[in-house]
């Protein structure tokens, strides 16, 4: 069964970095595309940035400049570096990953169980 953990939210005051990262576990032939999705308080989720198995990476308006997504496909992690942290980046933070889990042979996407970003002015 594969599964997403992710670690490293918390709270940081505005102007800090925090760093997330997400491992996948499980047996798997292959992940695809990864993605870091959020979600605040009365509003819907959203997603912040992804970044395909090659390295090209996609950004949401609001945090280029700020955020950084990597992924190590040794380690089946993809990290989200968060600079310059605002107010407005506090929420529900989510890794989603693109997946063709051992023995399918279909893709099929799968979530991590979210980690809480906290910012404070």
């Amino acid at each position: 069964q594969v599964q997403l953990v992710e670690s490293g939210g918390g709270l940081a005051q505005a102007g800090g970095s925090l760093r997330l990262s997400c491992v996948v576990f499980g047996s798997m032939r292959s992940i695809n595309e990864m993605r870091w999705y959020r979600q605040a308080p009365g509003k819907q989720r959203e997603l912040v940035a992804s970044i395909t198995n090659s390295g090209s990476s996609n950004y949401e308006d609001s945090v280029k400049g700020r955020f950084t997504i990597s992924r190590d496909n040794a380690k089946n992690t993809v990290y989200l570096q968060m600079n310059s942290l605002k107010p407005e980046d506090t929420a529900v933070y989510y890794c989603n990953a693109d997946i063709v889990p051992f023995p399918a042979l279909t893709r099929h996407q799968y979530w991590g169980q979210g980690t809480q970003v906290t910012v404070s002015s």
